[in-house]
């Protein structure tokens, strides 16, 4: 039994005056120790051995429900003693005694001569029967024993010196008031012992826990920190690293409520208003929220520290706080709350824990609480705790009757709510509208709610609010400006005139308008450069925002900031930049919160946590875009089910198009077309498509078509786009290149004078060169297309574009595969190791059949025997510039100089019959691996 380890001290003292009892020398010892350490345990170990030794045993165990008895615990001990007259019968004189005794405490008390009387025969009585066999006395939990009892024990306790009797009595080691004078008699007795019992060692615990299972789930280490070594608590807890590998409520948290208990009612007092205040709080307010004295609230304190309950005024493990709370009823448990609160708010304590009380309480009718909620909300917003704020603005808007007052407090609520499950803020955006356009709501609020409801594709209530907000005479003077530019790149229908031309120079944005939103004023930087197509110029701007991102967790307008401003790294070629922002905020997810979600053929489930399920989805679908790019198609798919798992459908919105469109394109490029399908079936909001989400999802959609060898249908949705793009005066930006995958379905319809016409158009423009020539090259004659994808392949390389680098160097393949087949293997081996770094499984399959027509183990041969003539010092450099090593980085690997290493390259190419470093084999690791 764990009480009973490194007890053994202990229990040689007590066998030693259970000798001494038999020797006729009559003992008295008091067990001392915190709830919870052994007492118990020891007095039962000693009752059994002493029954083996022949004592008749008399036990008793005090509560504090039967102090008040008179002669309770001596009624517990004389039960079992019979008649002196007829030791062989049933009790019942001692009994009798007793009752007479109590009938003499009405008059003067146990110190009475009728009381002391019947003491006294009773005590003889109990002498006698010790004469036939020797006595063991227990009483247990003493401090809980009733007067009369504890005046009957003195007498006998007088009486001892020659008599084979022991009394054994267990209490806590602080004494109470009303056992003063008995342990003031009892501590001048010769025949005293006092022994003292604790919590385990360390070692002790180890030994306890140890078995001939072995080594418990749990160190013995943390089973000692958990329960201090307390051997109750550590009974329960074994058990529970046994079946749970940790504390259990339904084992350690009953062990820690027993234990509390055990102790007087100041004890678990004491433990309820640590847990409802918190263990930073001061003694005077623990003392007056559970309205105890403060030397009772100090002692058992104490009490809990020595049974090691509690380590030094903090619980030990949650569960033993959350089994204090779970123990209370909801009202007693809201009661404390509240009184919580208006202690901590008469003390001017910080607002975020007196609003943490109000919640609990779901109280908020104090004059103060709306204040106070509002204040707390404001931090936990700008701390990223979007979700705990949202519960501080629920209760605050409950207990206002004031109406601006709530329209204010209800449109930070649908920010907060936002941050983590849009689809939960919807419902505040009628009675949001109602209140802009009655004039509630200023300016920078009324933008806010603008944004919010095209988010949910309810243009109608935005163009009402946009347009009671231009009415206002004020409003040209703040940040109306702002939203119009960034409506005319993001929700083009919605601008108040897209023929007017937007500010070109950013200088003419340096700062925002008086009144105006930073984070707004930033967006609209960000969508001027995307509408003008000045990506390059403002791509710093959008570094400062990705920067500055976690400096306006709470603004409206950061994600749609934080999204334009990755649109802008990539539209100016910046995918290292964009990937390495991208990266930033997902670490900002709080650990233990992985979102559960399904795949997007499911409903997936809002992200919580932190306050960064809407930004964390948000970031997931920039990563799978910015993936996507690079031509990295398993990480694109990956990102894209997370972001579509991290927020519902719903919850997206219009913009629900971003994470589809990504994840139906890297599907459709990977091969996976029964999930590209899946994502199109989903049904979306019809207001997306006059939205830029809406775009991207038809550009996606029209690659599936086109993969899916459905040309016409792939057709029209490129042209839609164009439609659509030309309508909103977004042409100069070209959100998406329609111009040329809408060629290339022309070429798969057999028009190719369509095709030119529309990529001639394209290369008229500065974006989206690479693939538009890659298109030209193959609607051109065969004499004219060597020139045109040689172009191509160096822009997909600068561009970073491995999906495009891959289909150019397979259509270079094709060109060289008539007159210059050797040529032709090397860049087909090329584009093969390409399409298979980035899982381009319907690309590989497809260059794998060429590479059989050209004659795969001839391509294996010629490479090898290049190989082979290379010298060691060759093949290390060579395999070293093969997997994208600069001369530098090579010489530093290898100790030699860069002129070495360029002098290696050039016997290198010579021997391989190649030109330049890019033409090296994608598969010479492999071959030097063979050959060395």
């Amino acid at each position: 039994m764990v009480a009973l380890v490194e007890r053994d001290e202990q229990i040689q003292q007590l066998d030693s005056l259970l000798a001494d009892c038999t020797a006729r020398r009559g003992r008295v010892a008091l067990l001392e120790g915190p709830i919870g350490t052994g007492r118990t345990a020891l007095l039962r170990s000693l009752a059994e051995r002493a029954e083996r030794s022949g004592f008749r045993c008399l036990r008793a165990s005090c509560s504090p429900a039967e102090q008040e008895l008179p002669y309770g615990v001596a009624g517990q001990l004389l039960r079992d003693v019979p008649r002196p007259e007829d030791p062989d019968g049933p009790p019942g004189r001692l009994l009798e005694r007793l009752a007479a005794a109590t009938d003499a405490l009405d008059g003067a008390g146990p110190a009475s001569p009728r009381a002391v009387r019947a003491h006294h025969e009773v005590v003889l009585a109990l002498l006698g029967h010790a004469e036939r066999e020797p006595l063991l006395i227990t009483v247990d939990d003493l401090r809980y024993a009733d007067v009369p009892s504890l005046h009957l024990l003195l007498h006998l306790v007088r009486r001892l010196a020659s008599a084979p009797v022991l009394v054994v009595l267990a209490d806590e080691p602080v004494p109470r008031p009303r056992h003063l004078t008995f342990l003031a008699e009892l501590f001048r007795r010769p025949e005293l012992h006092r022994l003292r019992v604790g919590p385990l060692s360390p070692a002790g615990t180890a030994r306890a826990v140890s078995g001939p299972s072995g080594a418990p789930p749990v160190p013995a280490a943390d089973l000692h920190a958990i329960s201090g070594g307390n051997p109750l608590l550590l009974d329960a807890l074994a058990e529970d690293a046994r079946v749970a590998g940790g504390p259990r409520p339904e084992g350690y948290g009953l062990a820690f409520l027993g234990c509390l208990h055990r102790g007087d009612p100041a004890t678990p007092a004491v433990a309820r208003a640590l847990a409802v205040m918190g263990e930073d709080a001061g003694s005077a307010e623990l003392w007056r929220l559970v309205s105890l004295k403060p030397e009772d609230g100090e002692r058992a304190l104490g009490a809990l520290n020595a049974a090691r309950l509690l380590d030094g005024g903090r619980f030990r493990h949650p569960v033993a706080r959350d089994a204090v709370l779970d123990e209370l009823a909801p009202a007693e448990r809201a009661e404390l709350h509240r009184r919580a609160a208006r202690l901590l708010h008469d003390r001017g304590a910080a607002a975020t824990r007196i609003a943490r009380h109000l919640v609990h309480a779901d109280h908020a009718q104090e004059p103060w609480a709306a204040a106070v909620l509002s204040e707390a909300a404001e931090h936990a917003l700008l701390d990223g705790r979007a979700e705990e704020g949202a519960r501080f603005l629920r209760l605050a808007h409950r207990g206002l009757s004031d109406e601006g007052e709530r329209a204010a407090v209800r449109t930070r609520l649908a920010g907060a709510e936002w941050q983590t499950a849009p689809a939960s803020a919807a419902r505040h955006l009628a009675p949001l509208v109602t209140a802009a356009l009655g004039g509630r709501l200023g300016l920078a609020d009324g933008l806010a709610l603008a944004g919010r409801l095209l988010w949910f594709g309810r243009g109608e209530e935005a163009v009402r609010v946009l347009d009671r907000l231009r009415a206002d005479a004020r409003a040209e003077g703040g940040g109306l400006r702002d939203a119009e530019v960034w409506l005319a790149y993001a929700h083009p229908p919605l601008a108040r005139d897209r023929r007017t031309p937007v500010l070109a120079a950013e200088r003419a944005f340096a700062v925002p308008a008086l009144g105006g939103d930073p984070q707004l004023h930033a967006a609209a930087i960000l969508a001027d450069g995307l509408t003008r197509r000045r990506s390059h110029a403002v791509a710093g701007r959008a570094e400062q925002v990705l920067r500055d991102l976690p400096l306006h967790p709470r603004n409206p307008w950061t994600v749609e900031a934080a999204l334009l401003a990755v649109q802008v790294l990539l539209r100016a070629d910046r995918l290292d930049a964009a990937a390495a922002w991208c990266e930033a905020p997902s670490g900002e997810t709080p650990a233990g919160e992985t979102p559960a979600g399904e795949t997007p053929s499911g409903e997936g489930r809002d992200g919580e946590a932190g306050g960064g399920g809407t930004q964390a989805a948000f970031f997931a679908a920039a990563r799978a875009e910015v993936a996507l790019r690079t031509g990295d198609l398993p990480s694109a798919l990956r990102e894209a089910r997370e972001a579509l798992a991290r927020l519902s459908p719903k919850s997206w919105g219009v913009a629900i198009g971003y994470p589809l469109g990504t994840c139906v394109l890297a599907a459709t490029r990977a091969g996976e077309h029964d999930e590209a399908a899946r994502c199109l079936a989903l049904s979306v909001p019809e207001a997306m498509f006059k939205s830029r989400h809406g775009l991207y999802y038809l550009y996606a959609r029209g690659h599936h078509h086109l993969a899916s060898g459905h040309a016409h249908a792939a057709l029209a949705d490129f042209l839609s786009c164009g439609e659509l793009i030309r309508g909103w005066g977004l042409d100069t930006a070209g959100p998406v290149p329609w111009r040329t995958d809408a060629a290339e379905a022309w070429l798969r319809l057999g028009n190719r004078d369509q095709a030119r016409r529309l990529v001639r158009e394209q290369l008229a423009r500065t974006d989206g060169r690479g693939p538009a020539l890659r298109v030209l090259a193959a609607a051109s004659p065969a004499g004219r297309r060597l020139p045109l994808l040689t172009e191509a392949v160096d822009l997909a390389e600068a561009s970073g574009d491995r999906y495009e680098q891959a289909r150019v160097l397979a259509d270079l393949s094709r060109v060289h595969a008539a007159g210059n087949r050797r040529r032709a293997r090397l860049l087909l081996r090329q584009a093969l190791h390409v399409a298979n770094m980035c899982g381009m499984r319907p690309l590989a399959r497809e260059l794998l059949s060429v590479q059989a027509d050209l004659g795969g183990a001839e391509a294996m041969a010629d490479g090898l025997e290049g190989i082979a003539s290379l010298t060691d010092s060759e093949r290390r450099v060579a395999s070293l510039a093969v997997v994208g090593n600069t001369n530098r980085e090579i010489a530093a690997k290898l100790y030699i100089t860069p002129s070495t290493v360029e002098q290696h390259l050039t016997r290198i190419y010579r021997k391989l019959g190649i030109r330049r470093r890019k033409e090296l084999p994608a598969d010479l690791w492999a071959g030097l691996r063979k050959t060395g």
